[in-house]
């Protein structure tokens, strides 16, 4: 063989390499802004709790795979006005008893998850169910949580309590409008 043949052959070789390295480069970018997209802030919170980003990526694949196995019903149009009565009714009541209103919107919110069929098996597993379609809003959920646990012991204030009850606001209308982000419904 000439050494011309064999420098073509390595060169179409590397090329072949290089684009081959840059193609499975993109699609791992394609795959990381998905997950990104999806998740929101949920994602850099398992980078963070995994150590890695590729560790992160195989646990939100992982929760999308579970996800896809439950049976998450959206809210019929009765039950959709009955729940947002109940909401109103909570937020009425946050002036004379905020403590008593965190624990309610607390209540009205899981009995909702219940109803759209989000299983109860823990907490942790509840948000990782959760971030699948709300990962947005799951951030202020936590806080919302924190606060609700502060004010069983009488510990949280008055603005701490409107906090929670905004936050928890956020997931019930992510919840009512069918797991699609309020940010993203059409008028």
């Amino acid at each position: 063989m000439s050494t011309g043949i064999v420098l073509v052959v390595v060169v179409v070789v590397v090329a072949v390499v290089v684009a081959g390295i840059v193609a499975g480069m993109a699609v791992h970018r394609r795959r990381r802004m998905r997950l990104r997209d999806r998740f929101g802030p949920e994602y850099e919170r398992a980078v963070e709790a995994t150590g890695s980003r590729r560790a992160a990526e195989q646990e939100l694949d992982a929760r999308e795979r579970r996800f896809a196995d439950l049976e998450i019903r959206p809210v019929p149009g009765e039950e959709r006005k009955r729940y947002a009565l109940r909401w109103a009714r909570i937020q009425e009541e946050f002036v004379d008893g905020p403590e008593a209103a965190v624990h309610d919107a607390d209540e009205l919110l899981a009995e909702l998850m219940r109803d759209r069929g989000y299983p109860d098996e823990g907490y942790e597993q509840r948000l990782r169910d959760l971030s699948v379609r709300h990962g947005r809003a799951l951030e202020q959920y936590r806080e919302a949580l924190e606060v609700h646990a502060m004010s069983t012991s009488g510990s949280a204030s008055t603005e701490q309590l409107r906090g929670a009850m905004m936050h928890y606001r956020t997931l019930f209308d992510d919840l009512l409008a069918d797991g699609e982000p309020t940010g993203a419904r059409r008028s």
